[in-house]
C-alpha cells in the first residue's frame, strides 16, 4: 500500500488476507519475467472482489520483456486500475535500500515519473 499516511513517503506491504483500507489502491510489483507475469496471473485470479490494483513492472534487464511475459501482461490489463514501467536500472542491484537509491538522479527521474503515472498527471 502506497503512502501508508506518509504524503507519499513511504510504503506498507499488505499481509496475505489483510483487509486493503478504504480509499486506498493496491498496487502488485512485479520483475519482467515470465515467472512474474504468471505469478501475477495467479493472484489476479484469486484476487477477488477488492479494487482493481494498480501493477508496476521493474525492468530486470534493459532489453524488453520476452514475448511470452508481454503476452500474459497485456492479457491481465483488463484486470488492473493501470500499468506503470520502471525502466532498468542498474544501481538498484547495489544498493541496500530507497534511501540510497534516491541519492542517484536515474532513480529519482523514474521515482518521478512512476509517481506521475498513478496519479494520472
Amino acid at each position: 500500500m502506497l503512502d501508508d499516511g506518509a504524503d507519499g513517503a513511504r510504503a506498507r506491504i499488505l499481509a496475505p488476507g489483510e483487509q486493503v483500507p478504504y480509499g486506498v489502491a493496491p498496487v502488485l510489483v512485479a520483475d519482467t519475467t515470465l515467472y512474474a507475469a504468471v505469478r501475477v496471473q495467479e493472484t489476479l485470479l484469486r484476487w477477488g472482489p477488492l479494487p482493481r490494483p494498480w501493477l508496476v513492472l521493474v525492468a530486470d534487464a534493459p532489453p524488453r520483456a520476452v514475448q511470452d511475459a508481454r503476452y500474459v501482461l497485456r492479457a491481465l490489463e483488463s484486470r488492473l486500475a493501470g500499468v506503470a514501467r520502471v525502466p532498468y536500472l542498474p544501481v538498484l542491484r547495489a544498493v541496500k535500500g530507497a534511501e540510497e537509491a534516491l541519492e542517484y538522479k536515474d532513480v529519482q527521474v523514474a521515482a518521478q515519473k512512476l509517481r506521475r503515472t498513478m496519479e494520472g498527471k
